[in-house]
């Protein structure tokens, strides 16, 4: 009962403060946070985001027209324009031998004048996003189809999709920073790591998805903690079902606008699972309109070394199904094992996750995380509603490692392949508010401030530096170093 008290005392006190004003520090960087994502969407090279090439060709796909992939033999794609297709085929490849590699203007400049000499279509294969929604290509295809009534070249084009998804990305994020009924220093802290930045800055849906899925957890806890009204369960309707198709895990990231110990039937709570089971609806038709079919694809196992192709989904969900202590136990250790490769991926690993910073920046990414939370929430809560919000972010986490199980992990392996640390960036805000304080420590804000500027520096040098001056190479793991003050000081290329 006096957890609860606490926890209705805080939600009385948030409501007077409401809105929450922004601070001078805040605007500042999520000014910074808009600069940092438009410089890496223009710097950094076509396709040297994880996955962009496949994103850049369903897009274009979409673009067209058209909602669903296709078959061609053992393919899944479509046929698009060989012009567009060339731009990554021959003008920026990603499948390069393990050499170091430097990118130069005059690629660019190439590229931009090639269109004339590459005529017709050809088959492109994008196997691993064929099932994604068109909901996630929305600003990317608009952003092409712009660029081609510009009548930019095929390379103009794709810089036009990437600017647009890169400013959608950012309208997101300032709509949950805006909407965020407290704690928005653990948002912004989260918006405010390099990889964040980097991904939102490219083609790839992750501008969306994170951009969904922050909007998303804003709009719960705005709903679940004040009086959203009519309008606060509207925007949760139309939310929850984007949220679900933008990926189907982060759905459950809903349950924290759930106020726990639950004292009040007002109806926010129900709010909340409408919107939610809303959310699964959409999901569960969008698989069946695209006839949830799942691509198998071969992959490097990363205990083995050699190439394995990913299990059917029925298959390994019959191995879970059979032991699930088993699986238990597979979940656990894989994540103790890859918690330090996560870390890394998180907070910045750019390109291919080829190019690590400065191993200084990691450190200093958690000092301006943990000057973050101590900035203060603005709002007092009881240990149980703590220990809730941090039930959902784990509970969302085991999920995601459960489906690359399912979908990315050869059968009845002993180990779980394929989740990237970026996949956990959505929850992280959610983490950071468990454990804020209600006021501000003092001086915490100028070391936030102080803090994310250098390593905002230090990512930007990182990019320019290993993509258009050093070089770099692409390889999985820890490269090899020559001293620790290279390694401390220097991007992983210059090691």
């Amino acid at each position: 009962m006096r957890s609860e008290r606490r926890t209705l005392a805080g939600a009385r006190r948030f409501d007077m403060m409401f809105p929450m004003p922004w601070t001078g520090v805040e605007r500042l960087l999520l000014a910074l946070v808009c600069a940092l994502t438009l410089f890496f969407a223009i710097v950094t090279p076509p396709f040297q985001a994880p996955d962009e090439n496949q994103h850049y060709m369903k897009a274009l796909w979409l673009a067209e027209g058209h909602a669903l992939a296709r078959h061609h033999g053992a393919l899944i794609g479509a046929p698009l324009p060989r012009a567009a297709l060339a731009i990554h085929a021959v003008d920026f490849p990603t499948d390069v031998p393990p050499t170091p590699r430097r990118f130069d203007h005059s690629q660019l400049t190439a590229a931009w004048s090639a269109d004339s000499g590459r005529t017709g279509r050809e088959f492109a294969d994008f196997p691993n996003v064929a099932s994604y929604a068109p909901t996630l290509y929305a600003p990317g295809v608009v952003g092409l189809r712009f660029g081609e009534w510009l009548d930019l070249p095929r390379l103009g084009v794709f810089y036009a999709g990437r600017l647009v998804n890169a400013l959608a990305g950012l309208a997101l994020l300032v709509a949950a920073l805006r909407l965020i009924p407290f704690g928005r220093s653990a948002l912004l802290g989260v918006a405010l790591l390099p990889t964040l930045a980097y991904q939102t800055g490219s083609l790839s849906p992750d501008a969306v998805i994170n951009g969904i899925g922050f909007l998303g957890l804003a709009l719960a806890l705005r709903v679940g903690f004040m009086d959203g009204g009519a309008r606060g369960g509207i925007g949760l309707l139309l939310t929850a079902p984007l949220l679900a198709l933008a990926k189907g895990v982060y759905l459950p990231l809903m349950a924290a606008g759930l106020r726990w110990p639950e004292s009040r039937r007002d109806g926010r709570a129900l709010s909340i699972l409408i919107a939610m089971a809303a959310g699964a609806a959409a999901f569960i038709l969008w698989m069946k309109m695209s006839g949830g079919s799942q691509a198998l694809y071969h992959i490097v196992s990363r205990k083995t070394g050699a190439a394995e192709m990913t299990a059917p989904l029925a298959a390994q969900l019959a191995v879970i199904t059979a032991d699930p202590v088993a699986f238990g136990h597979i979940l656990m250790s894989s994540v103790t094992e890859r918690a330090p490769v996560y870390a890394l991926q998180i907070v910045g690993r750019f390109g291919w996750n080829a190019i690590l910073l400065p191993l200084v920046a990691y450190p200093l990414a958690a000092v301006m995380l943990g000057a973050a939370v101590l900035s203060g929430s603005g709002a007092r809560f009881g240990v149980g509603q703590r220990l809730w919000w941090i039930a959902v972010a784990i509970g969302v986490a085991l999920l995601i490692e459960t489906a690359m199980y399912l979908t990315g992990t050869p059968l009845h392996a002993d180990y779980i392949q394929g989740t990237q640390g970026r996949y956990f960036v959505p929850l992280l805000p959610l983490l950071l508010l468990a454990i804020m304080p209600d006021r501000p420590v003092r001086g915490a804000r100028t070391i936030f401030a102080a803090s994310a500027i250098l390593l905002s520096l230090v990512a930007a040098a990182t990019v320019v530096d290993s993509f258009w001056v050093h070089g770099f190479v692409t390889s999985d793991g820890m490269p090899p170093h020559s001293s620790v003050a290279r390694a401390l000081l220097l991007p992983s290329p210059r090691w």
